[in-house]
């Protein structure tokens, strides 16, 4: 199968891109022309991956990746930080609704044009939900955003179902709770914390600054993720929308110390004005019963594994 990868070179589209490739599908790596395209992906991907110039910031730049007929197309492409669409809620709408609102008429165009109608996954967030009950969140409940990048993924979603209502084209929404792995980096909050904590370690200071301690997630392996992505491009039912969720909370307070022992490091968190985030969402758990029926998709990664990895990977 053909799959178009969007934002293909970002954290988890490169994770995606690597298991498409070991299970034996052909990748268009849709990458914005910024980036080192010749550069990525390289070695034994050359074959198996074709790398795009993509952008969502106007409709020419989306033509080129839809050239290529995909089979299945999964949609990671977007302003992806909160702090990053704090700073300029304009263009996060820009990209994230209006983008993903371009890319669904040219796809819409392309199989009206050439016969193709493939399975488009569409990577929203669980940011969408808001404030709540602290009880996990299932799929039916009500969209609270509180936050511009929230808003625009939500307007993500608007875009990509009217498509679907409108036209018939196979849409599938994927609202992924926190994830997190091996190559994440900084300002994310598990990679942040390895890092100061490392640097605490490597004989900086044992007082490590911090946002708000509180909030309570729910932390899924990126590895587990993509499986989830995939067995919704096989088995998701178009204009439904699945949660990715572990369906267990832990509060970053408990985060940060679990770290802390397994870099083995005596360091306390101290809070710091720079790294609070407005309007933070107290208890962000999902249900994802609706995932597992539809596929049969369970998490297999332990937390502790996941934050193992990623300490060794950033102490070697």
């Amino acid at each position: 199968m053909r799959v178009l990868v969007t934002g293909a070179d970002g954290f988890v589209g490169r994770h995606v891109v690597r298991r498409l490739v070991e299970t034996g599908h052909e990748v268009v790596a849709a990458c914005r022309p910024s980036g080192q395209l010749q550069s990525w992906p390289a070695g034994r991907w050359k074959d198996a991956v074709r790398v795009v110039p993509f952008e969502l910031a106007d409709s020419a730049g989306v033509r080129p990746a839809l050239q290529e007929a995909p089979s299945a197309v999964i949609h990671l492409a977007a302003v992806a930080s909160v702090r990053e669409a704090r700073e300029d809620p304009g263009r996060a709408w820009e990209i994230n609704a209006a983008g993903t609102a371009r890319l669904m008429e040219g796809l819409i165009s392309a199989r009206d044009r050439d016969g193709s109608d493939p399975v488009v996954l569409v990577i929203s967030s669980a940011e969408v939900y808001g404030s709540g009950p602290a009880s996990p969140r299932v799929e039916t409940d009500p969209l609270r955003p509180r936050s511009p990048y929230a808003a625009s993924k939500a307007g993500t979603e608007i875009a990509a179902l009217e498509a679907w209502r409108r036209s018939t084209l196979k849409v599938i929404v994927a609202r992924p709770f926190t994830h997190t792995g091996p190559d994440q980096r900084p300002p994310y909050v598990v990679p942040a914390f390895v890092q100061r904590l490392l640097a605490a370690k490597a004989g900086g200071p044992r007082q490590v600054p911090t946002g708000n301690l509180q909030p309570v997630r729910d932390l899924v392996d990126v590895r587990d993720v993509v499986e989830a992505y995939l067995g919704l491009l096989a088995s998701g039912v178009p204009g439904e929308t699945y949660n990715v969720a572990r369906g267990e909370g832990i509060t970053l307070d408990d985060l940060f110390r679990r770290i802390a022992l397994l870099v083995q490091v005596d360091a306390e968190p101290v809070p710091d004005a720079s790294l609070l985030r407005a309007g933070d969402i107290p208890y962000l758990v999902g249900d994802a019963t609706k995932l597992r029926a539809a596929t049969g998709w369970s998490p297999t990664i332990t937390l502790d594994q996941t934050l193992r990895d990623m300490v060794d990977a950033q102490a070697h």
